[in-house]
């Protein structure tokens, strides 16, 4: 019996959980790590510059102290979905609040730069494992009619991590008398910024101890009756739970713990599906976005704002992030996935290429001049916009679904390393290119929103309303 029609027996394609705000509950506490995602990620820009003066250097080294979390991130990511094969999702999710916390308390407390680097790439692994646990484990527990919508979580609790990092370090900034080394609670502005992340690293540690083990898991274990009772909290006691369980035993019954090696094949060293997952992961990070979010108070002073004006104005763009997300959260199982990585693309490539323009005109004291400078303030907001109701939940959502059941774990590890490593790539080179020319890399980000639109007509395939059981 076929996939599909094992899931046309068991009901599991029309399956409604009998208590749907549970099941919310479990996918809001662990896309948890979504949040700490997005805070870590964002707090560092209330910091960049404080660093800068406070350790006296330059562009190149100071973007490879912030870049250098990226680096754990795709270590973590690369070695997650191993790491939740052998010891399950919920522990997974528990490293990583612990390393989240240690990272957090390291890093507000640094003796040096290396100490701070070395604190950052900590934090950093932690991010990379949660990166891959979340989605993973939110598309396994969801039932397939609401899994799109759940599966957006992640990227919701990534998006309100970034505002509230942004609103803590602006709050934070205004306490210190507008100085990022004003002191604090016997510390420098900045470091308060990093060592608020303790709280909601412990509150992910908390949250991870009253959620269930995945259905899936535990039928690798062995464990088929506590399988049962979790796929009928989540999926309602209507459907069939022997059938239910004897079809996730029949896409795994010739499977074995997903490696790398069952990734390789095809032409092109790696499965066409992996290279699918790769290119989504890359184009994400190519555009441009996460300048927006390490950068932007630093991009907003170096065209003449203020200190304090360039934190709300990070803040008001992290408020477009979300309010895109609840777009995208709203339209994701109802247009589809794959509809909305076109509009995106197509807005982002306007956004852009509109900031591309009004930074290619030479300041006045300082400054843009006044039609270009609010051009770049609202183009930037419109970039914002586009991606977070597009590619910034729907590339979560594919890499959750799109791959066969025998290869998930491994395939959306590397897919999530690659994203990493190419978030890096762009977080380690913007300072320089900025110093550069600004413009010119605008316009770079600009042709890789442009690129991303064949690539989804060419080699994505929508997965809208499809049972994990029936992908690949």
């Amino acid at each position: 019996m076929t996939s599909t029609a094992q899931a046309q027996k068991s009901g599991a394609g029309t399956a409604h959980p009998d208590h749907l705000g549970h099941v919310i509950f479990i996918a809001a506490a662990a896309a948890m790590g979504g949040f700490l995602f997005g805070y870590d990620s964002s707090v560092i820009n209330g910091a960049v510059e404080a660093i800068r003066g406070r350790y006296d250097v330059g562009s190149a080294a100071l973007a490879q102290v912030i870049a250098i979390a990226l680096i754990g991130c795709a270590i973590g990511a690369a070695t997650a979905g191993r790491i939740a094969d052998r010891i399950g999702r919920i522990r997974c999710m528990q490293i990583s609040a612990v390393l989240f916390t240690v990272s957090a308390v390291g890093s507000a407390l640094p003796f040096a730069l290396y100490d701070l680097a070395f604190w950052r790439v900590v934090g950093g692994f932690a991010i990379g494992m949660a990166s891959v646990i979340g989605p993973a484990y939110i598309a396994e527990v969801a039932p397939p009619a609401y899994r799109g919508r759940l599966g957006s979580f992640q990227q919701a609790a990534i998006v309100i991590g970034i505002a509230v990092s942004q609103l803590v370090n602006w709050g934070l900034l205004n306490a210190a008398g507008g100085d990022q080394r004003g002191k604090l609670m016997g510390l420098e502005a900045w470091q308060v910024m990093l060592g608020v992340m303790v709280i909601p690293a412990v509150l992910y540690g908390l949250l991870s101890f009253a959620i269930p083990e995945s259905p899936r898991f535990l039928i690798s274990v062995g464990k088929r009756e506590r399988a049962k009772e979790i796929l009928a909290e989540v999926e309602g006691d209507k459907i069939d739970l022997d059938a239910r369980v004897a079809e996730i035993e029949h896409a795994m019954k010739s499977e074995h713990k997903s490696s790398f090696k069952d990734l390789l094949g095809g032409s092109f060293f790696f499965k066409p599906i992996v290279w699918v997952g790769i290119g989504l992961s890359v184009f994400q990070q190519f555009v441009g976005i996460n300048v927006a979010f390490y950068y932007s108070s630093t991009l907003w002073q170096s065209v003449g704002v203020d200190p304090t004006d360039s934190f709300l104005y990070s803040f008001t763009t992290s408020i477009i992030n979300i309010v895109g997300t609840v777009i995208a959260m709203i339209f994701v199982d109802r247009v589809g996935r794959r509809p909305l990585a076109l509009i995106g693309s197509v807005g982002m490539v306007i956004g852009l290429a509109l900031e591309a323009w009004a930074f290619s005109f030479d300041l006045v004291d300082g400054k843009l001049p006044a039609a270009q400078g609010w051009t770049a303030l609202i183009a930037a907001h419109v970039f914002v916009l586009f991606f977070a109701l597009s590619w910034g939940v729907v590339v979560w959502v594919f890499l959750g679904e799109m791959f066969p059941n025998r290869i998930r774990a491994a395939a959306l590890g590397v897919a999530a390393s690659a994203q990493w490593i190419a978030n890096w790539a762009i977080t380690a080179s913007f300072p320089s290119l900025a110093d550069w020319n600004l413009s010119a890399t605008y316009v770079i980000y600009t042709v890789f929103a442009a690129l991303s639109i064949p690539f989804v007509l060419k080699f994505v395939k929508e997965t809208k309303g499809k049972a994990l059981e029936e992908m690949g």
